[in-house]
């Protein structure tokens, strides 16, 4: 490609290609059940989190939903798992999720989102699982192994 052929920088950045991103937690209580939520738009329960707002890391949005739906300041520990998936009907771009260790917290901690969120459980991974969408069904192994290994793991819902 030739200088003249070039874009202008604006046409350029319009051209390529989009995502969206969110970021979530997996938080545990001291007994090490998970903590999963039920969100009042959604037929499936949902690790805490969301999506990225304009400007922010994924740290700093994981944060803010904890924040926002829970009602607790997080310290986040390590980066957990990094997951793609394709565009859907109902989502007509990829997503990104990048799900944190949001560590150990408290039951009784918790304040739900009572605009967002219809309930939270703490349950062991065999009793959340069947309550997750198919992608979080296959996050939440992953994001298990992780934690227990100490690796950042990436997966794709095409591996």
């Amino acid at each position: 490609m030739s200088r003249n052929e070039w874009l202008p920088p604006e046409q350029w950045l319009e051209s390529l290609p989009k995502n969206i991103a969110a970021a979530c937690a997996l938080l545990t209580d001291p007994a090490g059940r998970i903590l999963v939520v039920k969100p009042n738009y959604r037929d499936h329960w949902l690790f805490v989190g969301g999506q990225l707002d304009e400007g922010e890391t994924p740290e700093q949005a994981c944060v803010r939903e904890v924040k926002e739906e829970i009602g607790l300041d997080v310290e986040l520990g390590g980066l957990l798992l990094v997951d793609w998936t394709p565009p859907l009907q109902s989502r007509p771009l990829p997503l990104i999720v990048f799900v944190f260790d949001g560590g150990i917290i408290e039951p009784d901690r918790v304040r739900l989102c009572d605009d967002e969120l219809d309930d939270y459980r703490f349950l062991a991974p065999d009793q959340a699982l069947p309550l997750l969408s198919r992608n979080g069904r296959r996050r939440m192994p992953v994001a298990l192994e992780a934690q227990r290994t100490g690796a950042t793991l990436y997966r794709s819902s095409i591996d």
